[in-house]
């Protein structure tokens, strides 16, 4: 036979609020973990931001724009370069690995496919005479300056 008893009043436990000061440090290290975490993989999860996972090196000198861009193993028929004012876009493709059964990855991140990265230059460029050199994964673009940009010395004359 079902037993039924009365409920007793139940009184609400008071409220105490949340102390939010802990809480904000727990928010700063889960975005920061967040944050690492994209930075380590988020270049590799879509093929347009390999690019952005090179390291390039882009320095002015006086007659010249120069950008050295990691690009390891991609031969010179594998990139294209490409200068559209001041914005220089680099692209280039890796073959994708040949598809065999016997392999069992543990590990894969050597970019596959097509990818694209644009940077822009900080000075006007004359592009007839862009040179560009792919060496032991290193690719490198000596862009000259157009007359204007390019650096002058000023002779000083004694009053």
């Amino acid at each position: 036979m079902l037993d039924i008893s009365r409920r007793q009043e139940i009184q609400p436990v008071p409220h105490r609020g949340w102390n939010l000061a802990n809480l904000n440090a727990f928010n700063t290290f889960f975005s920061e973990f967040d944050r690492l975490w994209a930075e380590l993989t988020g270049p590799f999860t879509e093929s347009s931001n390999w690019a952005a996972a090179y390291p390039i090196n882009l320095y002015e000198t006086g007659d010249s724009v120069v950008l050295e861009m990691a690009v390891p193993g991609l031969r010179r028929e594998d990139l294209e370069v490409s200068l559209e004012g001041n914005q220089l876009t680099i692209r280039g493709n890796y073959p994708a690995p040949p598809k065999d059964e016997e392999r069992r990855y543990w590990a894969q991140g050597i970019p596959q496919g097509s990818f694209s990265r644009t940077v822009n230059l900080p000075a006007a460029i004359q592009a007839d005479g862009v040179k560009a050199t792919v060496s032991d994964g290193l690719l490198t673009l000596t862009l000259p300056k157009v007359e204007g940009a390019r650096v002058r010395k000023i002779a000083i004359a004694n009053s």
